[in-house]
């Protein structure tokens, strides 16, 4: 057997205790379930990827709330038009 030694935050050794006290293990078991998974899976047994900034976040927000009929989405009957608002936009900034 090998020990590892690992740094992580009070706040966090706490709630993972609890959770994996709740699922009926230890930090211990938990720590090699996760590890016998990633050589099970070859790599990290989950995604892991950067969150959106919060410009992204809002727009993502507005695209759904458009698609889901929460709000009306502005519209255009000339593209040309559009184009000339988008770039007006712009100015402004």
């Amino acid at each position: 057997m090998t020990n590892i030694n690992i740094r992580i935050s009070d706040e966090t050794n706490e709630r993972a205790n609890e959770l994996f006290k709740s699922l009926g293990m230890d930090m211990s078991t938990a720590v090699n379930i996760f590890l016998h998974q990633c050589i099970e899976f070859n790599g990290l047994p989950f995604a892991v990827q950067h969150r959106f900034n919060a410009e992204t976040e809002a727009a993502l927000k507005e695209s759904n709330d458009i698609a889901e009929g929460r709000i009306q989405a502005k519209k255009y009957t000339d593209v040309h038009a559009m184009f000339e608002e988008i770039l007006a936009e712009g100015d402004d900034e």
